[in-house]
């Protein structure tokens, strides 16, 4: 048995859980804190459980809590070929600093193969497909070896993420996500970062609240929606890792 701040949660078999099961175990983490549900999930999980960031603030806090309960964590990003130098800068500091295991996972498709095969900037043209091909295929690849992911997305990113669990059944790679910080605030998140002095991206101060690929990552003006700047001027406000959130296979 597992014991969370007075709560009790059965530990099984990875391969016992089903969408119903875990859903219940997103509604009997409520109110817990993001440690004990990291060490719930490593509990139930490890060592078949995986770290995602695309190295915003919410990666960074969970890196350190990580580093902190289960530091042999794989911490995975998705290299698209087309990440901001600054990104790769805080990659760096960040192994230096909290010993952080990062696997690189890239789609072995090259930006001149893929102006090859679909026309060039498909960034431009066609944004849902050039993320399903750099993130979301080479994604769905490499978590078919885990049975659970860790994920930085909060309730109040987006409306398509305001109903996030703490612990959900991903029906798209088949296997439970984690959501250690759904129902932190940005403010909570900031002032983790203060109060631990954890690196986080510089672009952060001059105007790029959330930040992905440099062809898709815009500034944002003060008191505009801070996901504003991605995809800018469509409708398009995720790059697919986190959808869908039923089954439509």
């Amino acid at each position: 048995m597992t014991t969370l701040q007075s709560k009790t949660f059965q530990t099984v078999d990875t391969t016992e859980w089903t969408p119903e099961s875990v859903k219940q175990a997103g509604r009997d983490l409520e109110g817990s804190s993001p440690q004990s549900i990291l060490r719930w999930g490593f509990d139930n999980f490890a060592p078949s459980i995986v770290m995602a960031t695309g190295f915003g603030p919410e990666g960074i806090v969970l890196m350190h809590l990580v580093s902190q309960i289960r530091p042999e964590t794989i911490v995975f990003y998705l290299d698209t070929d087309l990440l901001f130098a600054h990104t790769y800068e805080l990659r760096d500091e960040l192994v230096k600093r909290l010993g952080v295991r990062f696997e690189r996972v890239h789609s072995g498709i090259s930006l001149p193969e893929q102006a090859l095969r679909h026309g060039d900037a498909l960034w431009n043209r066609d944004p849902d497909t050039c993320c399903q091909i750099r993130k979301v295929i080479p994604q769905r690849q490499f978590l078919a070896n885990y049975h659970a992911w860790i994920t930085g997305i909060r309730r109040d990113q987006t409306a398509f993420r305001a109903n996030t669990a703490l612990a959900e059944w991903d029906y798209a790679n088949k296997m439970v996500k984690l959501n250690p910080l759904a129902a932190w605030t940005s403010d909570q998140v900031w002032e983790h970062i203060r109060a631990n002095e954890l690196p986080y991206n510089p672009l952060h101060d001059y105007g790029y609240p959330s930040i992905g690929c440099w062809t898709c990552t815009k500034q944002v003006a003060p008191g505009e929606d801070p996901r504003s700047g991605r995809w800018a001027g469509r409708a398009k406000t995720e790059c697919g890792i986190h959808l869908p959130t039923m089954n439509k296979q």
